[in-house]
């Protein structure tokens, strides 16, 4: 569920603290599986982006900052600003000089996701990806994902269903909320 969240990462701090512990409080009800069989929790973009201020600092601690997200139907976008090579160096991994040199630098990044989910199951399409206001091609894409987005969340599935754990039947996306329901 955490992993799905990091997709969707934004308000100021004073006002994230609050957000973050509301989301929480969510996400560690549906974990322990104390929400009632075929009820809906809903996280709005403001709790989302409240959230994702305080608990992206903890998965990439450099090198990311200024997250948003925005809710359509079926489908969201994040926004960062990103400096590849921090991330990198701030998980300890060594980066070669040519790379070092190609990825250096505070850059926009906005990806475009559409979730289809049911019966326990989701996939997550990574639909576009533009970094520096320029659309990504499969190569650089497939280069990111290796080497930045996998090792954050090596267990994460793109363009692939999953199951759904904690009893979750299905995920949908409005432009007011994501709206997680538990199976009856």
């Amino acid at each position: 569920m955490r992993t799905l969240l990091a997709f969707f990462c934004a308000g100021s701090f004073a006002a994230a603290g609050s957000l973050y512990d509301s989301v929480q409080h969510k996400l560690d009800a549906i974990e322990t599986r104390q929400v009632r069989p075929g009820s809906v929790v809903s996280f709005t973009p403001q709790e989302l982006n409240g959230w994702a201020r305080v608990a992206v600092p903890k998965v990439v601690p450099e090198g990311m900052r200024d997250e948003q997200v925005e809710l359509f139907n079926g489908s969201a976008t994040g926004y960062a600003m990103v400096d590849f090579l921090k991330m990198r160096q701030g998980k300890g991994e060594q980066t070669n000089w040519l790379i070092a040199r190609m990825i250096e630098g505070e850059r926009p990044l906005k990806i475009w996701v559409r979730v289809e989910s049911g019966g326990g199951r989701c996939t997550v399409y990574l639909t576009r990806v533009d970094l520096s206001d320029v659309t990504v091609n499969q190569t650089v894409l497939n280069f990111l994902i290796t080497n930045f987005f996998m090792p954050l969340y090596p267990d994460a599935k793109i363009d692939q269903p999953f199951e759904l754990d904690y009893n979750i039947d299905r995920i949908a996306i409005t432009p007011q909320a994501v709206h997680v329901t538990i199976k009856r």
